[in-house]
């Protein structure tokens, strides 16, 4: 009998990736899908960025496998973003670069959990952070955080789950799916609660920091007795515009970070020579790209909230960071336009995409059944379209 392993059968195929994957098989059947479903920049990565990949592979230097945990100038230069940037006063010996943020999470969980450990993750969380875990064998202890909330899990809460197996917790700011940022107090309210319990970790995904709307953006690493409790997580994805080049780290207490780096040398080995190049420039060079793709990201996101405002039922949040919504569409359970009833978050979305040719991606994939995610990392014309579709399919529906 062909039978996967336990692990594999355990967890679920992204749901982000699955949606990209059926608005390309409608695209291909020629209707026009508007895509919302992947949290992918659609700006270029920026030129200084790329013409360091450029002279690094017409140098002829860069050939030879790097060091598993990243070449050292590159750590070195991460290392100094981080004090001077975010007052987390980190060593290269500390980062290890990956192949994106997500093989970054998977090293950590893969060095730090064993089975019969848990994982207390704030919900709504990334896709993979639940899947990641269950990998090792470990067990994810989701905490919600309600929209009333601003989607954000209280310290009260998280004391409430810890318990005797508790080995870390996960968690991103700004968040994806919810554009949630924790505040300065609130950060310093949970490391008050992980710091009663000797040995608790804190994983922090950080992917999103540029992408961030408060004005401050805040390490959890930087608050007293916290360096050697937490594993930041980070990349040039999103900020850079730099989501094919796969380059993503952490940073973290020596010990963990050589675990980290054992898991790589026996999977990956190294990430990508010339990416890391490329990352160095982007860790260096002039920000200015970023800070412009942010400021778009900003005024997309008063575009979408005003229009989300419009379609009656839908609820959302005031996204801090990030550039998702993630409105509460319960309102539309139990509905049908005559052909189609929506039960749950997952019709809500194949109704978007066959009546309204529209990509989103269920809620309950983020942990909470009664929202979907919104990405509006796409053009002001294609926002438009796609919220005037939305409002138009749902108007049909009883």
């Amino acid at each position: 009998m062909n039978k996967l392993s336990n692990r594999i059968e355990a967890i679920q195929e992204s749901a982000t990736l699955a949606m990209a994957a059926k608005a390309r098989e409608f695209k291909t059947r020629g209707i026009d899908v508007i895509g919302l479903s992947l949290g992918e920049p659609d700006f270029k990565t920026p030129l200084h960025i790329c013409e360091a990949a450029k002279k690094a592979i017409d140098e002829g230097k860069y050939f030879a496998y790097p060091p598993v945990a990243g070449y050292p100038d590159l750590r070195e230069a991460l290392a100094n973003k981080y004090q001077k940037e975010n007052n987390v006063p980190y060593k290269a010996e500390n980062f290890v670069v990956s192949n994106g943020a997500k093989q970054s999470i998977a090293n950590t969980m893969l060095a730090l959990l064993n089975p019969g450990d848990e994982v207390i993750v704030f919900s709504p969380y990334w896709v993979s952070y639940d899947a990641l875990v269950r990998l090792t064998e470990a067990t994810p202890v989701i905490v919600k955080g309600g929209i009333e909330n601003d989607f954000k899990v209280t310290p009260g809460q998280l004391e409430a789950a810890i318990t005797p197996k508790t080995k870390a917790i996960i968690f991103s700011s700004p968040c994806n799916p919810t554009g949630s940022v924790f505040s300065r107090k609130e950060l310093h309210d949970i490391a008050a609660v992980v710091l009663k319990y000797p040995g608790l970790l804190v994983i922090a995904d950080e992917i999103y920091e540029h992408i961030n709307f408060t004005g401050e953006q805040v390490s959890i690493a930087s608050f007293p007795g916290m360096l050697d409790r937490t594993i930041t997580v980070n990349g040039f994805a999103k900020g850079f515009a730099m989501t094919g080049w796969r380059v993503g780290y952490i940073a973290a207490p020596k010990w963990i970070a050589d675990g980290c780096n054992k898991v790589q040398g026996q999977i990956t080995s190294a990430n990508c020579s010339i990416a890391q190049r490329a990352a160095l420039a982007a860790i260096t060079g002039d920000l200015g790209p970023t800070h412009k793709m942010v400021e778009e990201y900003r005024s997309r996101r008063e575009l979408v909230y005003n229009l989300l405002k419009e379609i009656p039922g839908i609820k959302t949040n005031y996204p801090e960071g990030a550039f998702y919504f993630f409105p509460d569409v319960s309102s539309y359970f139990g509905k049908s336009d005559g052909n189609f009833t929506i039960k749950d978050g997952d019709d809500f979305c194949m109704y978007m995409l066959e009546k309204g040719h529209v990509a989103l991606v269920p809620g309950g994939a983020f942990g909470d059944d009664n929202c979907i995610r919104l990405s509006y990392a796409a053009s002001e014309k294609d926002l438009k379209e796609a919220l005037k579709r939305m409002k138009t399919a749902l108007a049909e529906l009883h």
